[in-house]
């Protein structure tokens, strides 16, 4: 009630034509400043560079100049949203990542071109919904990287906002080929946090979300 309020006084019981004070403004978004963001150009530029010579399939001074060329070209007319870069590089979880896709593409090839050489053998495809546990720019970009690279797999569409790969299958002969390979693109996007990421994002890997049960 208001009744008991000083003459003069507004239901708050500040004086009437007083304005009140504005809200504290929010804290305004940390910036990356000019080193942040030169270290991050120079990330996306050498995994342009490791992309390009993959794909090529020959590792050359030749194609690295061209990488070189094509990721400066790529950075300059295409430039991409920032990421920024927060983890922290393990050497240890970087040599098992690059061992574990050096035998992951090596039997990808075989079962592809096993595939081919069936004669009458018609292969049935599909295409699934892989929920990330991180949802950072950076691992969608190199967990999809990671996944087209090898043969049978690539990836159709990203969710941004949920974090969500849309991968296309080449072979698919049952239900547990669906689950198997949902379980190895996780296993690609943890062994890629396990490498490069932050305490925090090596933490969510434990966490089973919601989106990704709703998916089974």
């Amino acid at each position: 009630m208001t009744d008991d309020l000083p003459p003069g006084a507004g239901a708050t019981g500040e004086p009437a034509g007083v304005p009140r004070a504005a809200p504290a403004p929010d804290a305004p978004a940390p910036t990356v400043g000019r080193g942040g963001r030169r270290r991050d150009q120079a990330v996306a530029l050498a995994w342009l560079v490791v992309a390009w010579m993959l794909l090529w399939g020959d590792v050359s001074w030749g194609n690295l100049f061209a990488g070189l060329v094509v990721g400066v070209a790529v950075l300059l007319f295409f430039p991409l949203p920032p990421v920024t870069f927060g983890g922290r590089v393990r050497p240890r979880a970087l040599l098992v990542f690059a061992a574990t896709f050096v035998v992951e593409l090596i039997s990808a090839s075989v079962h592809v071109a096993a595939v081919a050489l069936h004669f009458g053998y018609r292969p049935r495809g599909a295409i699934i919904a892989v929920p990330l546990r991180v949802r950072t720019d950076l691992n969608l970009a190199l967990t999809a990287e990671v996944i087209s690279l090898v043969p049978g797999t690539l990836i159709l569409d990203v969710d941004r906002a949920e974090g969500v790969l849309y991968v296309h299958l080449l072979d698919v002969r049952g239900p547990e080929d669906i689950a198997g390979s949902r379980e190895r693109v996780l296993a690609v996007e943890r062994r890629i946090v396990r490498a490069i990421g932050s305490p925090d994002e090596v933490r969510r890997l434990d966490i089973e979300p919601v989106e990704r049960r709703n998916h089974q």
